[in-house]
C-alpha cells in the first residue's frame, strides 16, 4: 500500500495462535469457530492518507492538512475507506487462504468508532464468528468473520462483519 509503512513479519496475539496451516494451504476447515487471530502492526502516514484521498475521497479533513485543523477533528485523519482498505490487506496477507478465497457476497455493521491519524499504528483481529457448508455448493462453506482494527493506544477504530465462500479441502 504506497504511502504506508508495513511491517513484514506480523506478530500474533497471545489471545491464540496463527492457524496451524499455512495461508497458501487453508481451506474452509481450518476456520474454527471462536477462533481469534492477530496481526499487526502498519502505520499510516500523512503522505498515504493524502495521497489515498486524493484519488478517492477528496475532502478536506483528508486532504488538507492546515484545513483540517480547525475541522470537525482538530487535525488530518484517514478516509475511512482507506482505513478499510489497509484492514483488507492486513486480511488478504495474513488470514484469507491464498488458495481457497473464492468470493464475499457481502460485509455488514461496517463502523469507524475513532479516526485514523497520522503515526496511527494499526494492528487486525479477527474473530471467526460462524462457519457452515454451503447449501447448494458442497464444495465451499461460509465463513463469518468479526474484522477489528485497534490502534497502538488500544482504541478500536474499524470493525465490520464479513462473508467469505472459502474451498473445501480436496479429498
Amino acid at each position: 500500500m504506497q504511502g504506508d509503512a508495513v511491517n513484514d513479519t506480523p506478530s500474533t496475539s497471545c489471545l491464540g495462535t496463527d492457524f496451524d496451516t499455512p495461508i497458501d494451504d487453508r481451506y474452509f476447515e481450518d476456520y474454527h469457530p471462536g477462533a481469534i487471530y492477530e496481526y499487526g502492526w502498519v502505520t499510516v502516514t500523512e503522505s498515504g492518507i493524502v495521497e489515498f484521498a486524493q484519488r478517492y475521497d477528496p475532502q478536506p479533513i483528508h486532504t488538507d492538512p492546515t484545513a483540517a485543523a480547525t475541522g470537525p477533528f482538530h487535525g488530518l485523519i484517514a478516509s475511512g475507506w482507506h482505513t478499510a482498505a489497509i484492514r483488507m490487506r492486513m486480511l488478504v496477507d495474513h488470514y484469507l487462504s491464498h488458495i481457497a478465497s473464492l468470493a464475499s457476497p457481502g460485509m455488514d455493521e461496517i463502523r469507524w468508532p475513532r479516526p485514523v491519524r497520522p503515526g496511527d499504528q494499526l494492528r487486525l483481529r479477527a474473530t471467526i464468528d460462524d462457519t457452515r457448508l454451503s447449501r447448494s455448493k458442497p464444495d465451499r462453506g461460509l465463513v463469518i468473520t468479526t474484522a477489528e482494527l485497534w490502534n497502538h493506544e488500544s482504541d478500536l477504530v474499524f470493525s465490520i462483519k464479513a462473508t467469505n465462500f472459502l474451498a473445501r479441502r480436496p479429498q
